[in-house]
């Protein structure tokens, strides 16, 4: 139930600030957010991370959409029962969910963040979750799954 409401609140924080850059902010234009470190650029990217498969967006949409089924499932079912593991699981499924609404209401996904210190690509909140979210499950999966949770080759030993 927390990851769930954690889920909802994360993908409702990233609707929240697309609509807010959708509505104040004009196609291209920027807003200063952090002084030489981010600022707020609305983007609308069609493809996925650094607009590859820009052309596919229905592929893109399609993707998400079973990425994000498998994810419930997998949360549903606790098939990694540790909390660190539930948690990341629960982020990448947020940014999942929240670019699959912007990708099936508008056929884009609003981006907004542009770094300014470095060139790098124009991202949003979903992608920070998603990110975070498979960091996260990473480090899960690397350190702790099979110690302790009843999985991994570990708990076969006996």
């Amino acid at each position: 139930m927390l990851y769930a409401v954690l889920v909802l609140a994360l993908v409702g924080l990233d609707q929240l600030v697309k609509f807010l850059v959708r509505a104040y902010i004009p196609l291209g234009g920027d807003v200063p957010f952090l002084p030489h470190i981010l600022q707020l650029t609305y983007v609308q990217n069609t493809g996925a991370a650094f607009s590859i498969f820009s052309q596919h967006t229905w592929i893109l949409t399609v993707v998400s959409l079973v990425v994000s089924v498998a994810l419930v499932v997998l949360l549903l079912k606790k098939v990694f029962p540790h909390p660190l593991a539930m948690l990341t699981l629960s982020l990448v499924l947020a940014g999942a969910v929240g670019n699959l609404i912007d990708r099936a209401l508008f056929g884009y996904v609003t981006d907004m963040f542009q770094t300014l210190f470095i060139h790098f690509a124009v991202f949003n909140v979903a992608d920070i979750c998603v990110v975070c979210g498979g960091i996260g499950f990473c480090v899960y999966y690397l350190f702790f799954h099979g110690r302790g949770d009843g999985h991994g080759a570990d708990s076969a030993e006996g």
